[in-house]
């Protein structure tokens, strides 16, 4: 009997696949078995399952809940609503896991699924054994079907939402949904919060007709800082299609990246917590280190990836982290999940009590030049060896490094970084300096090394 994947869905931290091609409603509803008998074999049989705003969406949660309640799981069903507010289902409504039917920031057609099993991210190793387990699968032999139930949570979690915006002054802000999962939450958020709130492609739209909903493409925030220019507003706020990762950019309309961000979260933060461990990823700017090493944090610098750093921080009790991707994760008076809506609510609040514009914020930041996240082809056999060869002739060089994900080189100019994609058959690179006669050094040094290894690169 057993259900086969195509191999190409079962990601490092999701499923995700092209529907029609890659991923269909029988996929859905394997799923749905497997980690039913997953969460049983995990001592839970309670979940809550959400679906974003995907044409597709509605027929993969069906048949995923269809599979669900085949192994006897009890189903409780949040409806359509951005990923965040699934996780704050799984923590609140007493189930033992979770399930968001989300294509994230993907094209239309593009469809997944996301996890949390006990309170816990669920990637890696436990989504490859997902497939095992379907592969596994027989006849359905349980007498009764699992119980499914419908529980409407957004104006639950809304109020959760507001709860946490502490202001004294009112601000103008300029949202931008991108037509994705976030629109009704952020509808219903605004109307609570003060200010003048200006709100862009709020109606959700599976086609994604204004742009890609991906708000680390400087392209698609082309909208949103035009919007923040005309209404003369204090910042402007936008987030990817399901609303696990933000895009923010100042008064002025310059964008602040997620390392830049952290700096203005991790002050606050850090004022509650001193000495308190905040992670970032290896790709954050040796600026954000340095800045919470300064406010009297302890700076932790962690393996790419959201469940990755999602797991970090619960391992080390820490109050904050983030990634450059967007993905910002508070633990301070939060579940410690990945919630874009909340952390614009934290922000807001940090500039209505502060003094500083976001912009002045961020020109006190020390001026550093780097280059954008750079992507090149490797083969997936080869990708790995390529980073283990760089590291090792690196070593053997006596250099200054960090190897928890990749290579990460320090030198008088700045630093730069290599590793290999867990998603792609591809080697990320950055690298960032003082100068631009520095960051042309370092990306001399980065090229040398995987030349030596049969590489060629990219940016020369």
């Amino acid at each position: 009997m057993g259900h086969r994947f195509d191999p190409t869905i079962l990601r490092e931290y999701d499923i995700r696949g092209i529907v029609g091609q890659t991923l269909s409603a029988a996929d859905a509803r394997a799923i749905g078995r497997a980690y039913a008998i997953t969460l049983r074999g995990a001592g839970g049989n309670r979940v809550a399952v959400g679906y974003d705003g995907r044409l597709t969406s509605p027929e993969l949660e069906a048949s995923l809940v269809d599979g669900l309640a085949a192994e006897g799981a009890g189903v409780v069903r949040i409806g359509r609503g951005p990923t965040p507010m699934l996780y704050y289902g799984s923590v609140t409504l007493g189930v033992d896991g979770g399930v968001m039917v989300t294509g994230s920031h993907n094209p239309p057609d593009y469809n997944g699924f996301k996890f949390v099993i006990q309170g816990k991210p669920f990637y890696g190793a436990s989504i490859q054994k997902l497939g095992e387990t379907a592969l596994g699968l027989g006849a359905v032999t349980g007498s009764t079907s699992g119980a499914v139930e419908e529980r409407a949570i957004r104006e639950e979690y809304v109020a959760r939402l507001s709860r946490d915006y502490v202001g004294d002054r009112p601000l103008a802000v300029a949202w931008d949904a991108g037509n994705g999962a976030t629109g009704e939450v952020v509808q219903e958020l605004t109307a609570r919060l003060p200010g003048r709130h200006i709100l862009l492609n709020a109606v959700i739209d599976g086609t994604f007709p204004a742009h890609h909903p991906d708000p680390t493409i400087p392209e698609n925030l082309v909208q949103l800082q035009q919007a923040v220019a005309r209404e003369r507003c204090d910042l402007g706020i936008a987030f990817d299609g399901d609303g696990d990762r933000i895009g923010v950019i100042d008064s002025q309309g310059r964008i602040l990246w997620g390392d830049q961000l952290m700096v203005v979260l991790a002050r606050e933060v850090l004022t509650r917590h001193p000495g308190a461990p905040i992670l970032a990823d290896v790709k954050a700017s040796q600026v954000l280190f340095d800045e919470i090493a300064r406010m009297g944090g302890r700076p932790v610098m962690a393996m790419t990836g959201h469940s990755l750093i999602k797991a970090k921080l619960a391992e080390l009790g820490a109050p904050l982290a983030g990634e450059m991707s967007g993905h910002i994760f508070f633990a301070d008076g939060y579940y410690g999940f990945d919630d874009a809506i909340y952390v614009a609510v934290r922000l807001l609040g940090i500039l209505s009590r502060s003094r500083e514009s976001l912009a002045e914020m961020r020109d006190r930041l020390p001026a550093v030049i780097n280059t954008p996240e750079l992507r090149f082809e490797c083969p997936e056999d080869r990708k790995f060896e390529v980073v283990r060869e760089v590291r090792e002739r690196l070593r053997q060089a006596g250099a200054e490094m960090t190897d928890i994900d990749g290579v990460r080189v320090r030198t008088p100019d700045g630093w730069w970084l290599l590793r290999a994609s867990n998603t792609q058959a591809v080697l990320v690179a950055r690298a960032e300096a003082a100068t631009e006669e520095g960051l042309a050094r370092l990306k001399q040094n980065l090229a040398a090394e995987l030349a030596a290894s049969g590489v060629e690169f990219p940016d020369t």
